[in-house]
């Protein structure tokens, strides 16, 4: 079976703990994304870069986004402590792993949203879209520890 996680700020080792748990016969794959900084206002950073040869703001922004996806992706290899295949994607986060997901059996993703309490708002923007639209299993985790049934809300008063 291969397998993929979603590695993400802050989420990441949860991804990565899960993984670690699947049989030695899977083959496993690491995914991480530069963001894409289009449609990033980035006036005022080409302010504060100023004239001249330096590299645009534009340029600037996906320069860190990427040395950031780097460096979350080799902690992850290096936490996971089995061979796996590392990848480096670029482009709209969302659209990025979705797509990461057509070629792979399983996708490990980690909750990314309000971590009090159980429901729908655990998930960020981005993992709902990959949740709703991968086109694989997708198997969810919590970082940390879940909460508990009591951070369910009361149903309606009319039920």
């Amino acid at each position: 079976m291969k397998v993929a996680g979603w590695v993400a700020a802050g989420t990441w080792p949860a991804v990565v703990e899960a993984m670690q748990r699947r049989p030695e016969s899977d083959e496993l794959v690491l995914v991480a994304v530069a963001d894409s900084s289009e449609g990033v206002p980035t006036g005022p950073l080409t302010g504060l870069m100023g004239r001249g040869r330096r590299p645009s703001a534009v340029q600037a922004v996906d320069q860190l986004t990427r040395a950031a996806a780097e460096d979350l992706l080799a902690q992850a290899v290096a936490a996971l402590g089995r061979p796996c295949e590392a990848q480096l994607r670029t482009g709209f986060t969302e659209r990025e792993v979705t797509a990461a997901a057509a070629a792979i059996d399983l996708l490990i993703v980690a909750r990314d949203g309000d971590r009090t309490r159980l429901g729908p708002r655990s998930l960020g923007r981005h993992t709902r879209f990959v949740i709703d639209h991968a086109p694989c299993t997708v198997a969810v985790v919590w970082p940390g520890e879940s909460p508990g049934l009591d951070s369910i809300p009361a149903p309606p008063p009319d039920r």
